[in-house]
């Protein structure tokens, strides 16, 4: 690495804006799975547009790597940069300001290094929501979650990031900025460049700032959490509050009776709201903006027939604010309890939701036939079709031993996903951990295009290198 370049970058961004102590950059460069350990010789840290557009005009003109990180919660390595110590971090995390909120265009602006929390509360402050929701939310960054076109719990509902955003400020990669932040509902003006930007990993540009969606806040929020029989009864008892009222449903998420076992297990201060243990559970939450909606009847209703029809064993109905909060809790607490549980293989696929009974049958099955005693943990939002099904290592096996494997693994799984004619990556994204796949998922035309844009955009291959394309 150029001591000159360094320096010229310390220049630019001042003391407190760059890190070149290895105690200071170790948690920079590696990912939080840490399936990842990689080195840099410095995290840069801007704290304004201007700074990040001189850093890449710099790096540009050295021909020096970036890798752009946010709250460095991706699921696979999607923000790390290489082992060889040649590539550096661009950490955005002092671009933390909330811009502008209008109640009335019902927009955020909001700097990228600004997390998902800070986003909900400055919503929430105006009377307003941000309805993205999840896990990481006190960590993960609008940058990274705009990035990595984040799904999350309420996708059933308002969508994807990308179905969000409604403007963005952007430095390409020889440092112009491109000033998109547009508050408009229309504006049918020639390519829909901020698409191009969410979802592509950092690896066209970077997210700098955004205009977000905003939505009514609810007036009433019910939470429900149901043991049922089998797979396909979740699907069944989303299918009847679908049916019943659309527009109230926020969010239904699925959960495997071993997943809860590992959460019971390894989360403090956790517990199961109901009698007995089940073999499968599913989360249910209505919220409606009108007044004297009926929520609760609503809800009270169509949990009565499904209990009565069987589809519902038992259920339990949240009667505070933490009462929701800690029904909530048994689900997103799902990927840290089989982090300590041990090693697992994720899959972050998708199916049509009318398939998703069938494909977790299916899965289960092909994986226990490629290895002996190994343990489905799915979950996930059944109601769009996205489980997470992820493997846990063999009680009897060496973790180690058992990630050697994760390719084998992913691919077992994925070929029960092609057949129902899902996607390998539902709202993960690519990172390092996936890029061997698209040739076969995505090549052809699709990928010939991809490569094509990253061309265009960024000929030298500056920006996030090794993620997404092969």
């Amino acid at each position: 690495m150029s001591d000159a370049l360094i320096a010229r970058l310390a220049e630019i961004l001042g003391p407190s804006g760059i890190l070149t102590d290895p105690a200071d950059t170790a948690p920079h460069s590696e990912d939080w799975r840490r399936l990842y350990r990689g080195r840099t010789a410095a995290v840069l840290r801007p704290a304004s547009t201007e700074q990040v557009s001189a850093v890449l005009r710099e790096c540009a003109a050295a021909g020096r790597k970036v890798v752009p990180q946010g709250g460095n919660t991706s699921m696979v390595g999607g923000a790390v940069p290489d082992e060889d110590g040649s590539e550096l971090v661009l950490c955005l995390s002092r671009m933390n300001r909330i811009r502008d909120v209008d109640a009335i265009d019902l927009s955020l602006t909001i700097e990228a290094g600004a997390t998902l929390k800070a986003a909900q509360t400055a919503a929430d402050e105006a009377g307003c929501l941000f309805p993205l929701s999840i896990g990481s939310e006190g960590t993960a960054q609008i940058g990274g979650i705009l990035s990595t076109n984040a799904g999350g719990n309420n996708t059933v509902r308002y969508g994807n990031a990308r179905d969000l955003v409604l403007g963005l400020e952007v430095v390409l990669p020889d440092g112009e900025i491109w000033h998109g932040l547009r508050r408009l509902r229309k504006d049918n003006t020639g390519y829909c460049l901020r698409q191009l930007f969410v979802g592509a990993e950092g690896t066209l540009g970077i997210i700098t700032a955004a205009v977000l969606k905003l939505v009514p806040r609810p007036r009433e929020v019910e939470v429900a959490f149901c043991a049922v029989p089998s797979e396909a009864a979740a699907l069944d008892l989303f299918t009847r509050f679908h049916r019943h009222d659309p527009a109230a449903v926020q969010a239904f998420e699925y959960m495997s009776g071993l997943g809860m076992d590992f959460v019971l297990k390894h989360i403090q201060g956790v517990t199961l709201p109901l009698a007995e243990r089940a073999p499968h559970y599913a989360l249910i939450e209505l919220a409606t903006p009108r007044p004297n909606a009926g929520l609760r009847d609503a809800l009270e209703m169509v949990l009565e027939g499904a209990l009565e029809d069987g589809v519902v064993i038992d259920a339990a109905i949240a009667e505070s604010a933490a009462q929701r909060a800690a029904i909530w809790k048994l689900r997103e607490e799902h990927s840290e309890s089989q982090k300590r549980e041990g090693a697992s293989v994720k899959n972050d696929v998708s199916v049509p939701v009318s398939k998703v009974p069938q494909f977790i049958r299916e899965a289960t099955a092909a994986c226990a036939a490629l290895m002996q005693g190994i343990r489905a943990v799915p979950f996930g939002h059944m109601g769009d079709g996205n489980i997470h099904f992820n493997l846990q290592q063999p009680v009897d096996m060496d973790g180690a031993a058992f990630l050697a494997r994760d390719h084998e693994i992913m691919d077992t799984v994925c070929a029960v996903v092609r057949r129902y004619g899902g996607s390998f990556s539902a709202e993960h994204g690519i990172g390092r951990l996936k890029p061997y796949m698209m040739p076969d998922w995505r090549g052809g035309a699709e990928l010939d295009l991809m490569r094509r844009i990253k061309h265009a955009i960024d000929p030298a291959g500056l920006l996030n290198p090794g993620k997404v394309l092969p």
